[in-house]
């Protein structure tokens, strides 16, 4: 969908016809709109191309018509394996209008609509630039906040009960983090090229700007990096908690084969198919299964003795601290 905005007093609103000093806002583009771009607008289709290429990389390029930029920009989508991603947006500077093209819908863009952004201009393109790019790293901080808090939920889910459907989440959580780092690495080398690049000329004032959003995606990339430590560490934790719980099954289980072997031993004994001892006394039958469970009674105390020492050895060098 192809929205034309233009600026007034109040805010940006939307018009009907491409104007002077205009916002060209595409997105959730379909092949039709891809086309207008093309025809109306003199975008080349390589370029396009390469916007709705969701593992485009953040660059600028010089045309002979227009500057081109593609940052990536942080999305939500709760229908998704992973709710938080990243896609390219591709920026095209005009002389006298500014395009954005996106193959989805961002809330660094719907905050932009809605007139959050402070100082934004669409005359100024440099500033609407930065502007924007400021407000993707603020978005990526709040995500990745939102992130952390989910991971937190999910690990008191986890003390409770380890569960596939729990690690699943650590997983996904843990995908959108790696995204969200590459994606703020490649908006932050473009930063650093756009203070070199003559393409884009900048005030002294934005300047400074310029700075500060480098500063912001700098600490977003940190929280990226710190986030993913933790949650790399969470998740090993976990791991070793779950192999942990498979040990004391086996042991269990181990236990519980130990107790029915030595009755198993005496009732083949006497399952043999020739002459025992005692065989046509009245109680043998119950004899043999009293040995039986005698014997197993008794492995099974034998064991619970072992496993009583051991944890009084474990606690003998800390019996005399108040």
């Amino acid at each position: 969908m192809i929205t034309i905005r233009a600026q007034k007093d109040r805010g940006l609103i939307e018009v009907d016809k491409v104007q002077r000093l205009c916002w060209v806002d595409a997105r959730d583009v379909s092949k039709e709109d891809l086309i207008r771009l093309e025809k109306e607008f003199g975008i080349s289709g390589e370029l396009l191309a390469d916007i709705m290429d969701a593992d485009e990389q953040a660059r600028i390029e010089k045309e002979d018509e227009y500057t081109a930029i593609i940052v990536r920009l942080p999305v939500y989508d709760e229908n998704f394996e992973v709710s938080y991603f990243t896609v390219p947006l591709g920026i095209i500077l005009y002389s006298d209008k500014i395009i954005t093209i996106c193959q989805r819908s961002s809330e660094v863009l719907e905050d932009i609509i809605r007139n959050r952004v402070r100082d934004f201009s669409v005359s100024n393109k440099s500033s609407f630039v930065l502007n924007l790019l400021g407000r993707a790293a603020l978005v990526y901080l709040r995500a990745l906040k939102d992130l952390n808090k989910r991971t937190t939920v999910i690990e008191r889910e986890l003390q409770k009960s380890v569960k596939n459907y729990e690690l699943i989440q650590l997983l996904s959580i843990q995908k959108s983090l790696v995204y969200f780092t590459t994606s703020l690495k490649t908006n932050e080398l473009l930063l650093e090229k756009l203070q070199k690049s003559p393409l884009i000329k900048f005030k002294e004032d934005e300047n400074d700007l310029l700075e500060d959003v480098l500063t912001e995606n700098k600490q977003a990339i940190e929280m990226a990096n710190i986030y993913s430590s933790i949650l790399t560490g969470t998740m090993d934790a976990f791991a070793s908690v779950i192999s942990n719980n498979l040990n004391i099954v086996m042991k269990r289980l181990t236990i519980v084969s130990i107790v029915l072997m030595i009755p198993t031993l005496i009732v083949s004994f006497f399952g043999m198919n020739v002459d025992i001892p005692y065989q046509h006394a009245p109680y043998t039958f119950a004899a043999i299964l009293g040995g039986c469970l005698l014997s197993a009674a008794f492995g099974a105390l034998l064991l619970r003795d072992r496993k009583r020492k051991k944890l009084k050895a474990l606690a003998l060098p800390y019996s005399h601290v108040n």
